[in-house]
This record gives structure tokens, C-alpha cells and sequence, in this order.
């Protein structure tokens, strides 16, 4: 039997940079995976929607050329194609992560991991059952799709994120049930590909966490691109009729039925727990996750988890960070992980981030606070680009410091990586509105906004 310092269930973005790290920290590592390198994220998730969203966004610019004294021509799209490019880049990514994995002298064991007792995995393989010895177990075994309990849900055209991207042709009409992040991004996506989308939300708003100002500036602009959007509106039934589908809903207007040719289903993930046998190991749970303290140590000792499992926030860099702590924490290293400033950010058009409080959250709290917002249509840069819809927000206490931020404009995923920075290290706005912005690029719009918490912007009249 092979012993290893450090076994991890799952190849995720936390279990393979868990694996890599604990590598570079000189430790003995194997992994164990039943499909590809990557997790949810790389195969199904993250870099495939992303793909997708790519293309409907060049898509979306084609038809806009002509304000850029453009003249085009006929043009059109092969969807296939986009597709093809999708599995392209996920199959070169996952390359990449196996490359790194033979550098670093990691074995991978390909099946059906299970954890019964500390200090051993049992995997089933193609060729038999391996059972491996290790010091130290992670558990990163994700998450999967939740299926809402409705009548009809398994039908045939009724699909989850995991198996859209699968498909190799538009749909005329699609229904996506949840208006949270994963819902808005297919939905903007589909859209702009010519899709007639109808989101349906039971919560009274999209995008229920997020800063009240995000959800209701998104909305309306769905709205007059097309898309349906019903809020507090619950799903009784789906049902199938002569190639269609037919989602029977009901709100303060009564039961209404919405057609279509796609139904999917957006309604979050719940965490995955197969192979690890919780009750038999001692692994307290909450809500069916795993509890772990700040150096993602369970309350087994020697057993870690981290990502999905651990119920803290399903996003795949968040798995990273957590991979990294525990692996320094097996390796004696003094970590801890801080949940401090977290970045969030939708790929919809135009893109959404958030870090830290939001407005309501500092209103409960019953904190003192100061807003500043600066529009992107009195950015230079966004003028140029021709995206001047949204805006830069920031909280901050009465001293100044920045307490939360959130972005709706172009290239939100980028720009919100400097206030995560000023939230982590709870930096003061002035810091922000005196350092040197290059001119003209669209980071200017934070520095008006933080010289807003210190009393006006530059460039607002």
C-alpha cells in the first residue's frame, strides 16, 4: 500500500491547487479525481459559460459597428462553432493542469474515491480497487446542480449549467428558473445570440445578496433588451407538449404558462458529499456542509476540507485560497483564511463585481457610513469604448475607510480588484483618490469615486 503526507478527494480549482501547493511545500501528495483536472469550474463552469459569453459579447459589438463608422456587410454566427472553440479552450486548460501536475511529480488515480475512516482512501479504478495511506485527507469534492423538487424537472430539455454548453444547437426559446448569477449570465448570453429568454425568480428581486441598487439598474436593462423577467413568481409544474415545454407558474397574477424549447434550471448548487462517508468519520456538518475552522482543519483531526463542501461561498477562487491554507497549514505553516474581501462578479453585459458590505448589510448593522457614486458616461475611456452604462460605488465609514464597493460597467471583473485590495487592507479613500491614475482608462472612474467620499468628484458636475 502507498502511503502519501497528503491525500485530497477531488481535482477542483481547491483540490488541485491544494495538490500543487502542498508539492511546492515539499510534501508527498496524491489525488484522486473521477473525470478531468478542473473540477465544475474548468469542464462545465466558469471557463465554458465564459467562452460562450465571449462570443454573444462580439456578437453584441457586430451589431453596434456601424456607431464606430463601421460598415460590416452581411453577417452572421455558427453556434457549433462557438461551441467547438468553448470545448477547445477547457481541453488546452486542462492540458495545462495535467502538464503542472507531471512537473511537480504528482500522481493523479482516476476513479471512484471513498473516505470511511482517517488516514485511508479506498478508489475504485478501471482495473481494480486501490487503496491508498495518507496523513492527512482534504476533502474538495464540490458541489452539484440542485434540482428544484417540481413536477417535471427531469424531463427531457430541462437541463442544468452542467449540460447546456453540450448542446450544439440555440434554442428558439428558453426559460431559465433562478435569477441568480448563473441564470443572468445564460440569460445575457442567450439573448444577445437572438434567444427569446424568460427568467423566473421567486425571491422578490435578482440577484437577492447582492447591493439593492445592482439588481434594480440590471433589471431594467434586461427588460428592454427582451428578456421576461418574473419575480416572486414560484414554479409549480413543467410539462412537455408536441416538442415543447410548457412551465406552469404562478404569482399575484394568477397561474400563467410559459412556452418553450429549453427549460433550464439555475436554482443554485448544493454541496457534494459522495465518497465521503461523514456520519462513520465524526465530520460534524451544518446545513449538509462541512464545518471547518480558519486552517480549513474539520473537526477530525488530520482531515481538511475546503471549497464547495465547506459551505462558506461556492466560488472557485474562494476553493483556491482555501486549498492553499491548508495546505500550508499541513505543511507547519502559520495560515489563516480570511473571508474579509471576498470578490464577486457576474459576466452579464454589463459586468457586475462586489467586495465587501453592501448598503443594506451596513443599514442593519446599524454603521455609519458614506456613499460615492461616479457614472462611466463622464469616463473618458468609457466613451471611447462605447460603454458608459453603469457605475463605481463605494462605502466607506465616516473616517474614510472603505467598507464595501460594487461596479456595473465595463470591465467590472477587472476594475474590482483595487477595491478589494482597499477593503482587505482597510484602506482610506484618500489613498485611492491621491495615487496617479493612468489617463484615459476606465480605473479613473474608482479614483472620482473615492475623492466623492472625501467630498466631491473631479469630473461630476
Amino acid at each position: 500500500m502507498e502511503q502519501y503526507q497528503v491525500g485530497i478527494l477531488g481535482g477542483g480549482p481547491g483540490g488541485y491547487v491544494c495538490a500543487l501547493r502542498a508539492a511546492q511545500l515539499g510534501l508527498s501528495v496524491v489525488l484522486v479525481e473521477g473525470d478531468r483536472l478542473g473540477g465544475t469550474c474548468l469542464n462545465r463552469g466558469c471557463i465554458p459559460t465564459k467562452a460562450l459569453i465571449k462570443s454573444a459579447d462580439f456578437w453584441r459589438e457586430l451589431q453596434q459597428v456601424e456607431e464606430f463608422g463601421i460598415r460590416a456587410g452581411e453577417s452572421s454566427f455558427d453556434f457549433a462553432k462557438m461551441i467547438e472553440r468553448k470545448d477547445r479552450i477547457v481541453h488546452n486548460l486542462v492540458l495545462g493542469v495535467e502538464q503542472l501536475f507531471r512537473t511537480a511529480k504528482i500522481p493523479v488515480i482516476k476513479g471512484w474515491g471513498e473516505i470511511t475512516e482517517a488516514g485511508r482512501i479506498n478508489v475504485e479504478t478501471e482495473t481494480g480497487q486501490v487503496s491508498l495511506k495518507v496523513e492527512n485527507l482534504v476533502v474538495a469534492t464540490g458541489s452539484t446542480p440542485f434540482r428544484i423538487p417540481v413536477p417535471g424537472a427531469n424531463l427531457d430539455g430541462v437541463m442544468t449549467s452542467d449540460h447546456i454548453l453540450d448542446e450544439k444547437t440555440l434554442p428558439e426559446k428558453l426559460v431559465i428558473i433562478g435569477g441568480g448569477v448563473i441564470g443572468l449570465e445564460f440569460a445575457s448570453a442567450f439573448q444577445a445570440l437572438g434567444v427569446k429568454v424568460t427568467v423566473v425568480e421567486m425571491l422578490p428581486s435578482l440577484l437577492a445578496n447582492s447591493d439593492d441598487e445592482i439588481p434594480r439598474r440590471l433589471t431594467s436593462v434586461l427588460k428592454k433588451r427582451g428578456i421576461d423577467i418574473f419575480t416572486k413568481t414560484m414554479v409549480k409544474e413543467i410539462k412537455s407538449a408536441e416538442n415543447r415545454l410548457i412551465t406552469v407558474v404562478e404569482n399575484a397574477k394568477g397561474i400563467q404558462e410559459i412556452f418553450s424549447d429549453r427549460v433550464l434550471l439555475a436554482t443554485g448548487r448544493k454541496t457534494n458529499l459522495c465518497g465521503v462517508n461523514a456520519q462513520r468519520l465524526g465530520l460534524q456538518l451544518e446545513g449538509g456542509s462541512i464545518v471547518v475552522d480558519s486552517q480549513m482543519r474539520t473537526s477530525v483531526p488530520n482531515i481538511y476540507a475546503i471549497g464547495d463542501v465547506t459551505g462558506k461561498a461556492m466560488l472557485a477562487h474562494v476553493a483556491s485560497a482555501q486549498g492553499m491554507v491548508a495546505a500550508g497549514h499541513i505543511a507547519g505553516h502559520q495560515v489563516e483564511m480570511s473571508y474579509r474581501a471576498v470578490p464577486s462578479v457576474i459576466f452579464t453585459h454589463p459586468e457586475i463585481a462586489a467586495v465587501g458590505a453592501t448598503e443594506q448589510e451596513l443599514r442593519t448593522a446599524g454603521v455609519k457610513y458614506k456613499v460615492s457614486k461616479f457614472p462611466f458616461s463622464a469616463n473618458g475611456k468609457a466613451l471611447v469604448l462605447g460603454e458608459t452604462m453603469g457605475t463605481v460605488k463605494i462605502l466607506a465609514n465616516e473616517e474614510g475607510v472603505i467598507l464595501g464597493s460594487s461596479i456595473m460597467g465595463p470591465q467590472a471583473s477587472s476594475l474590482i480588484q483595487e477595491l478589494v485590495l482597499g477593503v482587505e487592507k482597510g484602506l482610506n479613500a484618500e489613498v485611492l483618490a491621491k495615487t496617479i491614475h493612468a489617463h484615459p482608462t476606465l480605473p479613473e472612474a474608482i479614483m472620482e469615486s473615492a475623492h466623492g467620499i472625501l467630498g466631491k468628484p473631479l469630473h461630476l458636475a
